[in-house]
């Protein structure tokens, strides 16, 4: 199911049909995730999780950085295209829905190359070396730490490192006449990442909207 509530069901189905075909696992992944209630809209889009994995094999990516997993699918995707000695680290704070996600990467038979960390996702973070050592960096956890989490990744990214963030849109709340906060939040950081010096960025309608910043100057 789309996740942008402009984009009509046909031209939603027609996307999907014509893109890479998802194989039994994520079809399990998806249900398993659509079963929970309402918060299954924590989840990516299955044509999402597929531009991750392009971006990943795009940049030759070999160590990538994920903030916020819930269950699974974008890491599952991220993890199956990076290469075989390629890392993936997972920031997240819930067991629950993680411990969904280690048994997909476990049938996939990408677990050894996630590091999942139950932990704030800042304190993960800050404990990585200040070295630009990040190819590409997927955002997708609680919005008001969004421009946290930029300021520690980007001075990890590689040149032409990318870094992706999710729920630019909110769903279309953020043009609300009285956005509530957590609108008020993606507005920031959209005008946080639109006026760095350091990256060059562009929002697409992917989904509920992503944010794609690439590195572009090391020296601030």
């Amino acid at each position: 199911m789309s996740q942008n509530p402009h984009l009509p069901a046909a031209i939603y189905d027609y996307m999907i049909a014509h893109n890479p075909p998802a194989d039994q696992l994520v079809d399990e992944l998806v249900k398993e995730t659509a079963a929970m209630g309402a918060i299954r809209t924590m989840q990516v889009g299955i044509e999402q999780a597929a531009l991750l994995a392009f971006m990943v094999r795009l940049v030759r990516a070999r160590f990538v950085v994920e903030v916020g997993t819930f269950t699974g699918l974008s890491a599952l995707a991220m993890a199956r295209a990076l290469p075989a000695d390629g890392r993936l680290l997972c920031c997240d704070i819930d067991e629950e829905y993680t411990s969904v996600a280690r048994r997909y990467w476990e049938r996939a038979g990408v677990a050894e190359r996630i590091d999942l960390r139950i932990a704030p996702a800042l304190e993960t973070l800050r404990a990585l070396p200040s070295t630009r050592s990040v190819d590409l960096a997927f955002v997708d956890a609680d919005k008001e730490g969004y421009i946290h989490y930029y300021e520690e990744l980007v001075p990890r990214l590689k040149p032409s490192g990318i870094l992706i963030a999710d729920n630019l849109f909110m769903n279309g709340r953020v043009v609300d006449e009285q956005p509530d906060p957590i609108a008020l939040a993606s507005t920031a950081f959209a005008r946080h990442i639109q006026t760095d010096p350091r990256t060059e960025t562009v929002i697409v309608p992917i989904g509920d909207g992503f944010s794609f910043s690439r590195v572009v100057s090391c020296d601030h």
